[in-house]
């Protein structure tokens, strides 16, 4: 596999689906489908091989047991490394938004064209989002309506509140279980949504914004 090939997992509990998927990936030269899971358990453990790694992980919404929704903020949480592009039947902007504030990157219909899915896994790979056409509209008004806050995760929040306390990476990995390396991706994940550069910026509008 190449070093400029992207490692992709699809996360749906339909096989079938799962196999179409599959089938319109396989052709794109610097996309590679390294591994398939039915549940939320199964796509955990492919993201925690740290022996090959994915890039992305196309989920399903709907699953049964635990939503793509959940799922989606599981793997922020833990794996934040991995951009998720959610897959979905449901053109409903509520749901595009709970997905955003679990922590995807974009939001993608099932029946969309093979060539706008492939475009949403080279936008969100290269660390920005992508909806739909029909969504897109209406998920820029959405945006433009929230606060800085609002457009972290829950768990963003908790280490913008640490890092106004003045912790450090390493403090706050030990305070929430987390290893370092994920604090750090954190910190460039809420740069990149905050429209900050460096990490003074960062401490700074920690403090500014803190919430406890």
């Amino acid at each position: 596999m190449s070093a400029e090939t992207a490692r992709i997992i699809l996360v749906d509990d339909h096989p079938l689906v799962r196999d179409g998927l599959r089938a319109r990936l396989d052709s794109v030269p610097h996309l590679a489908v390294i591994g398939e899971a039915g549940s939320a358990k199964e796509a955990l453990a492919l993201a925690a091989d740290e022996s090959n790694p994915p890039d992305l992980a196309l989920m399903d919404v709907g699953m049964a047991g635990m939503s793509g929704i959940e799922l989606a903020a599981l793997f922020h949480e833990r794996h934040p490394g991995i951009r998720v592009l959610m897959l979905s039947m449901h053109d409903n902007v509520e749901y595009v938004k709970q997905a955003v504030r679990a922590g995807a990157s974009g939001y993608v219909l099932k029946d969309s064209p093979s060539a706008e899915i492939i475009q949403a896994i080279g936008a969100v790979l290269a660390g920005k989002t992508f909806f739909s056409a029909g969504l897109a509209a209406r998920m820029i008004q959405a945006q433009s309506m929230q606060t800085p806050l609002e457009r972290l995760t829950p768990r963003e929040l908790d280490i913008l509140d640490a890092l106004a306390e003045g912790l450090s990476s390493k403090q706050i990995a030990q305070q929430h279980g987390l290893s370092v390396r994920t604090v750090e991706t954190h910190r460039q994940n809420m740069k990149r949504k905050l429209d900050i550069d460096g990490q003074a910026e960062l401490i700074k509008f920690a403090v500014e914004h803190r919430r406890t």
